[in-house]
C-alpha cells in the first residue's frame, strides 16, 4: 500500500500516519525525521543537505528527492510505504511519479485530511507541554490529573509559543497557501480522497478506512 497523507496541523494527521503505517506494515516516511536522523550520516548527499540547513536554507528539492529515492529503495519500503510531509509541491510530486512508474507502481491512496480553521486553531492552542519530559496534554482533551502538572513525571506544563492562537492561524493560512498546489495536482487522482477530520480520532480513521480498504 502506497500512502500520502495531507493535512494541516492541529487535524490529526500524526496520529493517523502512526495507525496506518502499523495496520499496513510500511513504514511511515516524514522528511523532517530524515533531515533530523541525516545529521549522524557522513554521506556526501547528508553534508551537502546539512550545509543548506545550518545557512538556514531550505534543502533543495533535487537532493530531497534524491533522499527520497533512496529511503524506497530500502527493505522495509519494497511492499509499501506512507509519506507524511512529502511531497511538498509541485517539482516533488512530479519526481515521485516518475520514479514509482520507473518501478511500474503508483500511488494506492492520497488523503487530504483537514477541517476548519477556528476548530484547529482551539486544539492546537488548547495543547501544553511538559517542560521536563516533553508529554503533551490538552485543556479539553487529555488534561492532566492536575493543572499545570505533569501525570509522568510532575513537571511544569506550558503553551509553546508557536501554539498560540495568533501564530496558528497564521501558520494554517500558510498551509493552505502552499498546499493548495498539491492539492490541485492530485484532487482529480482516483486515489485521491478528501476528508473531513473535524470528527475525533476514531472518526477520522473510519473514514480513512472506508476510502481505502
Amino acid at each position: 500500500m502506497n500512502i500520502i497523507l495531507i493535512g494541516p496541523p492541529g487535524v490529526g494527521k500524526g496520529t493517523e500516519a502512526k495507525r496506518l503505517a502499523s495496520l499496513f506494515h510500511i513504514p511511515h516516511i516524514s522528511t523532517g525525521d530524515m533531515f533530523r536522523a541525516m545529521f549522524d550520516e557522513e554521506t556526501e548527499l547528508a553534508k551537502i543537505a546539512k550545509a543548506h540547513i545550518n545557512r538556514g536554507e531550505l534543502v533543495p528539492d533535487d537532493l530531497t528527492n534524491k533522499m527520497v529515492k533512496e529511503r524506497l529503495l530500502e527493505k522495509d519500503a519494497q511492499q509499501g510505504f506512507l509519506f507524511d510531509g512529502y511531497p511538498r509541491n509541485i517539482v516533488q510530486a512530479k519526481a515521485l511519479d516518475e520514479f514509482l512508474n520507473s518501478r511500474g507502481e503508483h500511488m494506492d491512496a492520497i488523503l487530504y485530511i483537514d477541517a476548519d480553521v477556528d476548530l484547529l486553531s482551539a486544539r492546537i492552542a488548547g495543547r501544553r507541554v511538559c517542560k521536563s519530559c516533553g508529554n503533551v496534554y490538552h485543556i479539553q482533551y487529555k488534561k492532566p490529573k492536575v493543572e499545570g502538572i505533569c501525570d509522568a513525571c510532575h513537571g511544569e506544563l506550558y503553551q509553546r509559543k508557536d501554539d498560540m492562537e495568533d501564530t496558528v492561524r497564521r501558520r494554517l493560512h500558510i498551509y493552505h497557501d502552499v498546499t493548495a498546489p498539491i492539492i490541485d495536482y492530485y484532487k482529480d487522482l482516483q486515489a485521491f480522497h478528501a476528508i473531513d477530520g473535524s470528527g475525533n480520532i476514531e472518526e477520522t480513521h473510519e473514514k480513512v478506512m472506508n476510502v481505502i480498504v
